[in-house]
Protein backbone atom coordinates (compact mmCIF):
# COMPACT_ATOMS: atom_id res chain seq x y z
CA UNK A 1 0.00 0.00 0.00
CA UNK A 2 1.35 3.39 -0.98
CA UNK A 3 1.79 5.84 1.85
CA UNK A 4 2.13 9.58 1.21
CA UNK A 5 5.07 11.11 3.06
CA UNK A 6 4.61 14.08 5.36
CA UNK A 7 4.86 17.45 3.64
CA UNK A 8 8.09 19.37 3.97
CA UNK A 9 8.31 23.10 4.55
CA UNK A 10 8.70 25.13 1.38
CA UNK A 11 8.54 28.39 3.30
CA UNK A 12 7.97 29.79 6.77
CA UNK A 13 6.14 32.95 7.79
CA UNK A 14 6.66 34.35 11.28
CA UNK A 15 4.56 37.22 12.60
CA UNK A 16 5.53 38.97 15.85
CA UNK A 17 3.47 41.60 17.71
CA UNK A 18 4.95 44.95 18.63
CA UNK A 19 5.68 45.53 22.29
CA UNK A 20 5.54 48.37 24.75
CA UNK A 21 8.37 48.71 27.24
CA UNK A 22 6.64 50.06 30.33
CA UNK A 23 9.73 50.71 32.40
CA UNK A 24 12.89 49.46 34.11
CA UNK A 25 12.97 48.46 37.77
CA UNK A 26 16.51 48.74 39.13
CA UNK A 27 19.56 50.59 37.82
CA UNK A 28 21.22 50.40 41.23
CA UNK A 29 22.39 46.79 41.11
CA UNK A 30 23.51 46.44 44.71
CA UNK A 31 21.61 43.13 45.02
CA UNK A 32 23.64 41.65 42.19
CA UNK A 33 21.16 42.24 39.35
CA UNK A 34 20.46 45.32 37.22
CA UNK A 35 17.67 46.56 35.02
CA UNK A 36 14.63 44.27 35.25
CA UNK A 37 11.68 45.51 33.23
CA UNK A 38 7.98 45.37 32.45
CA UNK A 39 6.47 45.01 28.97
CA UNK A 40 3.29 44.20 27.09
CA UNK A 41 2.52 42.75 23.63
CA UNK A 42 0.13 44.79 21.48
CA UNK A 43 -1.89 44.15 18.36
CA UNK A 44 -2.25 46.40 15.33
CA UNK A 45 1.49 46.74 14.73
CA UNK A 46 3.64 43.75 13.92
CA UNK A 47 6.72 42.46 12.14
CA UNK A 48 6.12 39.69 9.60
CA UNK A 49 8.80 37.87 7.62
CA UNK A 50 8.72 35.02 5.11
CA UNK A 51 11.70 32.75 4.52
CA UNK A 52 12.21 30.12 1.81
CA UNK A 53 15.10 28.23 0.26
CA UNK A 54 16.27 29.71 -3.03
CA UNK A 55 18.84 29.32 -5.80
CA UNK A 56 20.41 32.66 -4.87
CA UNK A 57 20.41 34.87 -1.79
CA UNK A 58 17.77 37.57 -1.78
CA UNK A 59 16.51 39.89 0.97
CA UNK A 60 13.68 42.33 0.33
CA UNK A 61 11.44 44.67 2.26
CA UNK A 62 11.83 47.28 5.01
CA UNK A 63 14.90 47.04 7.26
CA UNK A 64 16.45 44.69 4.69
CA UNK A 65 20.07 45.52 5.63
CA UNK A 66 19.46 44.59 9.26
CA UNK A 67 17.46 41.52 8.23
CA UNK A 68 20.28 40.33 5.96
CA UNK A 69 22.76 40.65 8.82
CA UNK A 70 20.60 38.57 11.15
CA UNK A 71 20.09 35.92 8.47
CA UNK A 72 23.81 35.71 7.78
CA UNK A 73 24.61 35.23 11.48
CA UNK A 74 22.08 32.43 11.77
CA UNK A 75 23.28 30.67 8.62
CA UNK A 76 26.87 30.73 9.82
CA UNK A 77 25.95 29.63 13.34
CA UNK A 78 23.92 26.67 12.08
CA UNK A 79 26.33 25.80 9.28
CA UNK A 80 23.72 26.11 6.55
CA UNK A 81 25.09 26.19 2.99
CA UNK A 82 21.69 26.89 1.44
CA UNK A 83 20.67 30.17 -0.12
CA UNK A 84 17.49 31.78 1.15
CA UNK A 85 14.92 34.26 -0.03
CA UNK A 86 13.91 36.47 2.89
CA UNK A 87 11.07 38.96 2.60
CA UNK A 88 10.21 41.43 5.34
CA UNK A 89 6.50 41.69 4.60
CA UNK A 90 5.79 44.32 7.24
CA UNK A 91 7.71 45.91 10.08
CA UNK A 92 6.95 48.22 12.98
CA UNK A 93 8.77 51.58 12.82
CA UNK A 94 12.43 51.29 13.74
CA UNK A 95 13.80 53.14 16.80
CA UNK A 96 10.30 54.12 17.92
CA UNK A 97 10.31 52.22 21.22
CA UNK A 98 8.26 49.29 19.91
CA UNK A 99 10.89 46.54 19.90
CA UNK A 100 11.49 46.40 16.16
CA UNK A 101 15.03 45.02 16.35
CA UNK A 102 14.26 42.14 18.70
CA UNK A 103 11.10 41.22 16.77
CA UNK A 104 12.96 41.09 13.47
CA UNK A 105 15.92 39.15 14.87
CA UNK A 106 13.85 36.49 16.61
CA UNK A 107 11.43 36.15 13.69
CA UNK A 108 14.32 35.42 11.32
CA UNK A 109 16.08 33.06 13.72
CA UNK A 110 12.88 31.12 14.32
CA UNK A 111 12.09 30.92 10.60
CA UNK A 112 15.58 29.62 9.76
CA UNK A 113 15.36 26.89 12.39
CA UNK A 114 11.82 25.87 11.48
CA UNK A 115 12.59 25.78 7.74
CA UNK A 116 15.49 23.39 8.36
CA UNK A 117 13.74 21.38 11.08
CA UNK A 118 16.18 22.51 13.79
CA UNK A 119 14.92 22.96 17.39
CA UNK A 120 13.96 26.55 18.16
CA UNK A 121 16.17 28.40 20.67
CA UNK A 122 14.65 31.83 21.25
CA UNK A 123 16.78 32.87 24.24
CA UNK A 124 20.02 31.56 22.74
CA UNK A 125 19.39 33.21 19.39
CA UNK A 126 18.55 36.51 21.06
CA UNK A 127 22.02 36.51 22.61
CA UNK A 128 23.67 35.45 19.32
CA UNK A 129 21.95 38.28 17.48
CA UNK A 130 22.81 40.91 20.08
CA UNK A 131 19.32 41.37 21.50
CA UNK A 132 18.23 41.63 25.13
CA UNK A 133 21.37 43.33 26.37
CA UNK A 134 19.36 45.01 29.12
CA UNK A 135 15.65 44.17 28.87
CA UNK A 136 14.32 40.64 28.48
CA UNK A 137 10.69 41.57 27.82
CA UNK A 138 11.00 41.37 24.03
CA UNK A 139 12.22 37.78 24.32
CA UNK A 140 9.50 36.85 26.80
CA UNK A 141 6.74 38.45 24.75
CA UNK A 142 7.92 36.66 21.61
CA UNK A 143 7.16 33.41 23.40
CA UNK A 144 4.07 34.28 25.43
CA UNK A 145 2.50 37.66 24.76
CA UNK A 146 0.47 39.27 27.53
CA UNK A 147 2.35 41.31 30.14
CA UNK A 148 5.70 40.04 31.37
CA UNK A 149 8.29 41.03 33.94
CA UNK A 150 11.94 40.10 33.56
CA UNK A 151 14.27 39.68 36.52
CA UNK A 152 17.20 41.72 35.24
CA UNK A 153 20.78 40.73 34.56
CA UNK A 154 23.16 39.12 37.01
CA UNK A 155 26.89 38.52 36.64
CA UNK A 156 26.39 35.37 34.56
CA UNK A 157 23.07 36.20 32.89
CA UNK A 158 22.91 35.90 29.12
CA UNK A 159 19.24 36.79 28.69
CA UNK A 160 17.17 38.16 31.57
CA UNK A 161 14.74 35.52 32.88
CA UNK A 162 10.99 36.07 32.75
CA UNK A 163 9.76 35.94 36.35
CA UNK A 164 6.08 36.85 35.89
CA UNK A 165 3.48 36.72 33.12
CA UNK A 166 -0.16 37.77 33.24
CA UNK A 167 -2.91 37.98 30.64
CA UNK A 168 -4.32 41.43 29.89
CA UNK A 169 -8.13 41.87 29.82
CA UNK A 170 -9.42 41.58 26.26
CA UNK A 171 -11.68 44.60 26.75
CA UNK A 172 -8.79 46.95 27.57
CA UNK A 173 -7.36 49.13 24.85
CA UNK A 174 -3.91 50.64 24.38
CA UNK A 175 -3.80 54.12 22.88
CA UNK A 176 -0.60 54.63 20.90
CA UNK A 177 0.80 58.02 19.99
CA UNK A 178 3.55 57.78 17.34
CA UNK A 179 5.70 60.64 16.06
CA UNK A 180 6.93 59.70 12.56
CA UNK A 181 9.34 62.66 12.50
CA UNK A 182 11.47 61.49 15.44
CA UNK A 183 13.42 58.47 16.61
CA UNK A 184 14.44 57.45 20.09
CA UNK A 185 17.94 56.96 21.42
CA UNK A 186 19.55 53.82 19.96
CA UNK A 187 22.82 52.15 19.03
CA UNK A 188 26.11 53.55 20.36
CA UNK A 189 24.30 56.65 21.59
CA UNK A 190 22.26 54.47 23.94
CA UNK A 191 25.41 52.88 25.35
CA UNK A 192 26.87 56.32 26.01
CA UNK A 193 23.68 57.49 27.72
CA UNK A 194 23.71 54.64 30.23
CA UNK A 195 27.33 55.38 31.07
CA UNK A 196 26.59 59.09 31.61
CA UNK A 197 23.44 58.73 33.71
CA UNK A 198 23.68 59.69 37.40
CA UNK A 199 23.64 57.04 40.16
CA UNK A 200 20.28 55.42 40.85
CA UNK A 201 19.55 54.99 44.54
CA UNK A 202 18.43 51.76 46.17
CA UNK A 203 15.41 53.66 47.50
CA UNK A 204 14.34 54.62 43.97
CA UNK A 205 14.71 51.04 42.78
CA UNK A 206 12.80 49.72 45.78
CA UNK A 207 9.89 52.03 45.08
CA UNK A 208 9.70 50.97 41.43
CA UNK A 209 9.77 47.29 42.38
CA UNK A 210 7.07 47.89 44.97
CA UNK A 211 4.88 49.62 42.38
CA UNK A 212 5.17 46.58 40.12
CA UNK A 213 4.81 43.80 42.70
CA UNK A 214 2.28 45.41 45.04
CA UNK A 215 0.21 47.52 42.65
CA UNK A 216 0.60 46.93 38.89
CA UNK A 217 0.56 43.11 38.88
CA UNK A 218 -2.20 42.49 41.43
CA UNK A 219 -4.32 45.22 39.87
CA UNK A 220 -3.91 43.60 36.46
CA UNK A 221 -4.85 40.21 37.93
CA UNK A 222 -8.03 41.81 39.32
CA UNK A 223 -8.74 43.72 36.07
CA UNK A 224 -8.43 47.00 37.99
CA UNK A 225 -7.31 49.48 35.35
CA UNK A 226 -7.43 52.45 37.74
CA UNK A 227 -4.72 51.16 40.07
CA UNK A 228 -2.82 49.44 37.29
CA UNK A 229 -2.70 52.75 35.43
CA UNK A 230 -1.68 54.62 38.55
CA UNK A 231 1.32 52.32 39.07
CA UNK A 232 2.45 52.65 35.44
CA UNK A 233 2.04 56.42 35.48
CA UNK A 234 4.12 56.74 38.66
CA UNK A 235 6.85 54.50 37.23
CA UNK A 236 6.92 56.51 34.03
CA UNK A 237 7.17 59.82 35.88
CA UNK A 238 10.15 58.69 37.94
CA UNK A 239 11.93 57.04 35.02
CA UNK A 240 11.16 59.88 32.64
CA UNK A 241 12.68 62.40 35.03
CA UNK A 242 15.74 60.17 35.48
CA UNK A 243 16.24 59.90 31.70
CA UNK A 244 15.44 63.56 31.04
CA UNK A 245 19.11 64.60 30.55
CA UNK A 246 19.22 62.25 27.53
CA UNK A 247 15.87 63.50 26.23
CA UNK A 248 16.51 67.20 25.88
CA UNK A 249 15.71 67.84 29.51
CA UNK A 250 12.16 66.48 29.16
CA UNK A 251 10.28 63.56 30.66
CA UNK A 252 9.31 62.34 27.18
CA UNK A 253 11.29 62.55 23.95
CA UNK A 254 8.79 64.23 21.61
CA UNK A 255 7.16 67.55 22.58
CA UNK A 256 4.22 66.79 20.30
CA UNK A 257 3.69 63.37 21.85
CA UNK A 258 3.97 65.03 25.27
CA UNK A 259 1.17 67.43 24.33
CA UNK A 260 -1.03 64.52 23.29
CA UNK A 261 -0.29 62.55 26.45
CA UNK A 262 -1.12 65.57 28.62
CA UNK A 263 -4.48 65.89 26.88
CA UNK A 264 -5.20 62.20 27.32
CA UNK A 265 -4.22 62.41 30.99
CA UNK A 266 -6.58 65.32 31.62
CA UNK A 267 -9.39 63.51 29.77
CA UNK A 268 -9.12 60.47 32.06
CA UNK A 269 -6.85 57.97 30.31
CA UNK A 270 -4.81 55.62 32.51
CA UNK A 271 -1.13 54.69 32.69
CA UNK A 272 0.32 57.59 30.71
CA UNK A 273 3.86 56.95 29.52
CA UNK A 274 6.54 56.53 26.87
CA UNK A 275 7.70 53.16 25.56
CA UNK A 276 11.44 52.72 26.02
CA UNK A 277 13.28 55.76 24.56
CA UNK A 278 10.21 56.74 22.57
CA UNK A 279 9.15 58.73 20.80
CA UNK A 280 6.04 56.51 21.01
CA UNK A 281 3.71 57.38 23.87
CA UNK A 282 0.90 55.28 25.27
CA UNK A 283 -2.11 55.27 27.55
CA UNK A 284 -4.74 52.70 28.57
CA UNK A 285 -8.53 52.73 28.37
CA UNK A 286 -11.00 50.19 29.80
CA UNK A 287 -12.92 49.69 26.53
CA UNK A 288 -12.90 50.40 22.81
CA UNK A 289 -15.70 52.94 23.25
CA UNK A 290 -13.81 54.84 25.95
CA UNK A 291 -10.61 54.75 23.89
CA UNK A 292 -12.42 56.35 20.97
CA UNK A 293 -13.93 59.01 23.23
CA UNK A 294 -10.53 59.87 24.68
CA UNK A 295 -8.71 59.99 21.37
CA UNK A 296 -11.19 61.85 19.15
CA UNK A 297 -10.54 65.39 20.46
CA UNK A 298 -6.77 64.74 20.72
CA UNK A 299 -6.56 63.81 17.02
CA UNK A 300 -8.09 67.16 16.10
CA UNK A 301 -6.12 69.30 18.56
CA UNK A 302 -3.79 71.83 16.87
CA UNK A 303 -0.88 70.89 19.16
CA UNK A 304 -1.05 67.25 18.02
CA UNK A 305 -0.93 67.54 14.25
CA UNK A 306 1.50 65.23 12.45
CA UNK A 307 1.13 62.42 14.98
CA UNK A 308 -0.04 58.90 14.19
CA UNK A 309 -2.70 57.65 16.62
CA UNK A 310 -3.69 54.00 17.02
CA UNK A 311 -6.15 52.14 19.22
CA UNK A 312 -4.79 48.65 19.87
CA UNK A 313 -5.60 45.59 21.91
CA UNK A 314 -3.12 43.83 24.14
CA UNK A 315 -2.18 40.42 22.73
CA UNK A 316 -2.11 37.43 25.06
CA UNK A 317 -0.13 35.31 22.62
CA UNK A 318 3.35 35.43 21.20
CA UNK A 319 4.67 34.97 17.68
CA UNK A 320 2.66 33.09 15.07
CA UNK A 321 4.49 30.60 12.83
CA UNK A 322 2.94 29.47 9.54
CA UNK A 323 4.36 26.66 7.40
CA UNK A 324 3.91 26.73 3.63
CA UNK A 325 4.08 23.07 2.65
CA UNK A 326 5.47 21.55 -0.53
CA UNK A 327 4.45 18.08 -1.63
CA UNK A 328 7.14 15.42 -1.57
CA UNK A 329 7.35 12.93 -4.37
CA UNK A 330 5.36 9.79 -3.53
CA UNK A 331 7.23 6.56 -2.99
CA UNK A 332 5.96 3.02 -2.77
Amino acid sequence: MTKAPAPIAAGITVSVPARLHLGFLDFNGDLGRRFGSLGIAIGGLRTTITLAKAERAQVDGPNSARAERYLDIMQRHLGLPDFHRLTVDEAVPAHAGLGSGTQLALAIATAVRRLHDIPIDVRGDAVRLGRGARSGVGIGLFNQGGLVVDGGRGASTQAAPIVARLAVPESWRVLLVLDPKRTGVHGPEEENVFVALPPFSAEQAAHLCRLVLMQALPSLAEHDIVNFGSAIKQMQARLGDYFAPAQGGHRFTSPTVTAALNLLDRAGAFGIGQSSWGPTGFAFAPSAQEASRLLTPVRAHPDCQGLDFRICTALNRGAEISVHAAENAHTA
